[in-house]
């Protein structure tokens, strides 16, 4: 067995999860809605407060899904209860970033500033305080979305190891290289 998919996902309180018959997950909190398509070989029981994830074989694919699923169902349960945030940092003279409505206006040394739209299920905020490097602050009930918004943001300019100048995530750590070495 998986060691993570035998694990029993638990239902908060004041959250609700249903299995369509077309094998869709679907799961409603106060943070909001999410839904999952789910392998037709991989079945989900609700027991109660309980969600349990199981798989028909011991093949290497019902293996692999089966521990998938789980780490799914549990993000988007925690997706919809808590909700889930990224940080990122922009190192760098001049490097500026302003968030309009759904829309992050960056200023990264390119001879035009980037202007980044995000989808409607993400919430965005930009921060800029003295003495420190501006930071934008994503938020959302979806893991997988937000890890794939903060991914693009970041690959806009990834940190160099020279100087350590891009875009990086907060809690990221760049392993700095030594400049060329001065004379013979």
């Amino acid at each position: 067995m998986s060691r993570i998919g035998k694990k029993p996902v638990v239902l908060p309180a004041g959250v609700t999860a249903k299995v369509s018959a077309a094998n869709e997950f679907s799961v409603k909190g106060p943070k909001g809605e999410l839904s999952q398509s789910i392998d037709r070989d991989i079945t989900i029981k609700i027991d109660g407060d309980q969600i349990l994830v199981e798989r028909p074989t011991d093949q290497i694919r019902h293996r692999a899904l089966h521990g998938l699923y789980r780490s799914l169902i549990a993000n988007m349960i925690t997706g919809v209860t808590t909700g889930f945030k990224r940080e990122l940092e922009l190192v760098g003279v001049g490097y500026r970033a302003a968030v309009t409505g759904q829309q992050i206006d960056l200023a990264l040394g390119f001879s035009h500033n980037i202007i980044f739209e995000l989808p409607k299920e993400i919430k965005a905020s930009a921060l800029a305080e003295k003495g420190q490097n501006p930071r934008i602050i994503l938020e959302s009930n979806d893991k997988q979305l937000l890890g794939a918004i903060a991914a693009k943001l970041r690959s806009l300019r990834k940190p160099e190891p020279y100087k350590g100048k891009g875009v990086r995530y907060s809690d990221e750590i760049v392993r700095r290289k030594a400049g060329k070495s001065a004379g013979k």
